[in-house]
């Protein structure tokens, strides 16, 4: 973003958190134990979410998959194809891309008895945007016109709201934009654009302990370091209405541990399978295995705010990244549960073009060499990636130096942060050391959610300070296309512009790896790579 749950940062080697797309493993498409128990609860693997449960400041996906379980927004996306389907939205109309007219479905109520209206949205937007209230993802709402005036690059604010939003009546609300943006409506299904019930403007604190939504769960407790607890809303208005009762987000430091948990049926499923497990998960479980593709990608970034990558020549951050055997190590390391990267854009969105980084992704260890010194060299010869120890990554990143050690000579080491909390302060505070490695999971399935919200200027999401004028004017023309798919074709200039800057070294795309227990059925993971929670049926016991 999850820019992007601002997707979202990817916690895990292999992620798995909530949503709408494609299927399991097996037969976890259809299978079923028996009856269900509808009041029974799912037991998730999760982690600790790094901020409070606050739509616009989340930027992880263990936050994320609580948010998304208790706050449904205007639309969501088809299963298997992206294509929008309307949750409390009645419609969404433009007539040039620049003003947006959204009209709601009535009946929708909050989990404390009140109403979801217009001003639930546009209140909760204003909030978000403003830079007094400090929420991660505020430069989400930076399409809107006034965004300026609540979130000024220097100086005080002029105010507290967006002259771009306008309440037209309980259910109808206008969003006025700076520039027209043909995909603007896809970017509507992320869960920062989520409606916000009046008591949490009175005590924003205390509702990101406590937070009352509007979505399919309804929030009980939340006991820190140890488990997050949601109860089926019995009153929800959405299409996607629970199948069981509630689901336990329970914390677990190593994945190790949840595998174990999950192979005695002590946990309902997991988010992934780890690495030293990955030969022998499909023996362990059967038909509840999952192993399928989804729409994110693994990088690994230079910091370029620190003197090592300040003024780096593009030649060596090229070199580098030919200097790293991605067909081996995903082969071999990661078991053929990745495949290597051509591009900066995840698989299986709209714009998807394979092929983008062209020889710059391809193994060529002489080549590699050459580009390095005649780029000057790595400063000192030497270099780091950062990654949290608690999501099954120390296997890869030790491989991933191996090859650059070997091939080019640079010495190479994985600078570890104890846990994915720690390692996104790390990023937050600009306190990386040399490279960083990073997960991106979509928010909304267009290309430009990988290149817009993670490479332009400024964007939440861009947490290496990466800056290119050329990149940000081919942005700007994406998003000043008159259709969607000409927005998409424009978005594939833009990647190809990347090569020459290198902001990001593509390592390889993601698959789901996973697996569910004895205890539960109608398991399906979406485009997102997350579970289906509401799909979840708990078998009787």
């Amino acid at each position: 973003m999850r820019g992007a749950n601002s997707a979202k940062w990817v916690a895990m080697a292999a992620v798995v958190a909530l949503a709408a797309t494609a299927c399991g493993g097996g037969d976890s498409d259809s299978d079923s134990s028996g009856p269900a128990d509808k009041n029974a609860k799912v037991v998730f693997d999760n982690g600790e979410p790094q901020k409070p449960l606050q739509p616009a400041n989340t930027m992880e996906s263990y936050g994320s998959a609580v948010i998304r379980s208790l706050f449904t927004g205007l639309v969501d996306y088809e299963a298997g194809t992206g294509k929008i389907v309307k949750q409390n939205a009645e419609s969404i109309t433009t007539k040039d891309n620049k003003t947006w007219t959204v009209k709601l479905k009535a009946g929708w109520k909050f989990h404390n008895g009140e109403t979801v209206t217009s001003k639930s949205y546009v209140d909760a937007w204003n909030w978000a945007a403003a830079t007094k209230n400090n929420q991660q993802n505020s430069s989400w709402f930076a399409d809107i016109k006034g965004y300026e005036d609540v979130h000024p690059e220097k100086g005080d604010a002029k105010g507290d709201k967006m002259s771009g939003l306008k309440v037209v009546d309980d259910t109808t609300f206008t969003i006025e934009l700076v520039a027209p943006i043909p995909y603007f409506e896809y970017k509507l299904g992320y869960e920062v654009f989520s409606p916000l019930p009046s008591g949490f403007f009175e005590d924003p604190k205390g509702y990101g302990q406590k937070p009352v939504g509007n979505g399919p769960y309804k929030f009980v407790k939340w006991d820190h370091n140890k488990q997050i607890d949601v109860e089926t809303y019995a009153d929800y208005q959405g299409s996607n209405k629970p199948k069981n009762g509630g689901v336990i987000f329970k914390n677990y430091s190593q994945p190790e541990a949840a595998y174990k948990d999950l192979t005695s049926d002590n946990v309902d499923v997991i988010r992934q399978v780890p690495p030293n497990d990955l030969p022998n998960y499909k023996s362990d479980l059967g038909d509840r295995a999952i192993d399928q593709d989804y729409s994110a990608i693994q990088t690994i970034n230079p910091a370029f705010y620190n003197t090592q990558f300040k003024d780096i020549d593009v030649k060596v951050l090229q070199g580098l990244s030919m200097a790293i055997d991605r067909d081996t190590i995903t082969k071999t390391v990661l078991q053929g549960t990745r495949v290597p990267a051509t591009g900066w854009v995840a698989k299986d969105v709209l714009g998807y073009q394979p092929g983008a980084c062209g020889e710059f992704c391809k193994f060529d260890p002489a080549k590699a060499k050459d580009l390095i010194k005649q780029g000057g060299g790595v400063p000192k010869n030497a270099m780091k990636i950062q990654y949290n120890a608690d999501g099954g990554h120390k296997e890869w990143v030790d491989a991933v130096c191996g090859s650059i050690r070997k091939s080019v000579g640079v010495e190479c080491v994985g600078d570890s942060k104890a846990d994915f909390q720690a390692d996104l302060e790390a990023r937050d505070n600009k306190q990386v050391k040399s490279m960083y490695r990073s997960g991106w999971v979509l928010d909304y399935p267009f290309n430009g959610n990988f290149l817009r919200d993670l490479y332009g200027t400024g964007v939440a999401g861009n947490k290496g300070a990466f800056s290119d004028p050329a990149f940000d004017a081919l942005v700007k023309k994406a998003d000043g296309a008159k259709t969607v798919d000409e927005s998409a074709k424009n978005y594939n200039l833009a990647e190809q512009e990347l090569k020459k800057t290198f902001p990001a070294i593509p390592l390889w795309y993601y698959k789901v790896n996973s697996g569910y227990s004895k205890n539960v059925s109608n398991v399906k993971f979406n485009q997102k790579g997350d579970p289906i929670l509401t799909d979840i049926t708990v078998n009787q016991k």
